[in-house]
């Protein structure tokens, strides 16, 4: 059995500033390839022809939240297995309990230090998929 390798990142997150960290963070120190976009439904505009390894998203965001955008990710059946984190401020027991109810892979807290940032999605990805 081959296993994939985490190649190719879309990310989803509304904050310029934040999106500008995480990309140098993603691209600059981790080497992924990153497609980021400002809300879900520019996502789900770019996922089928980006066909990413795993998605990072941001759980609150105007119009489409992250859960929704979750919802509607998992609707395209290329992306029924994609694993999908969510990254939040709101890390309380029962909300990531509730993201993870809600199909997330994993969450990662915000804000995120960006030098360990490419390493814990790696993490993430070797704990689940690999």
């Amino acid at each position: 059995m081959t296993v994939k390798s985490l190649q190719r990142i879309l990310y989803v997150e509304d904050e310029p500033d934040i999106q500008a960290v995480a990309r140098l963070a993603l691209e600059t120190v981790g080497g992924f390839t990153l497609c980021t976009c400002d809300s879900g439904k520019a996502a789900l505009d770019a996922v089928q022809s980006f066909n990413p390894d795993m998605i990072l998203l941001d759980v609150m965001m105007p119009g489409m939240d992250g859960p929704s955008t979750l919802s509607a990710l998992r609707e395209l059946p290329a992306l029924k297995e994609t694993p999908i984190v969510f990254m939040t401020a709101k890390v309380q027991a029962a909300e990531i309990a509730r993201y993870r109810q809600q199909g997330a892979l994993d969450v990662i807290a915000k804000p995120f230090d960006p030098m360990t940032l490419s390493n814990t999605v790696r993490d993430i990805w070797n704990k689940h998929v690999s």
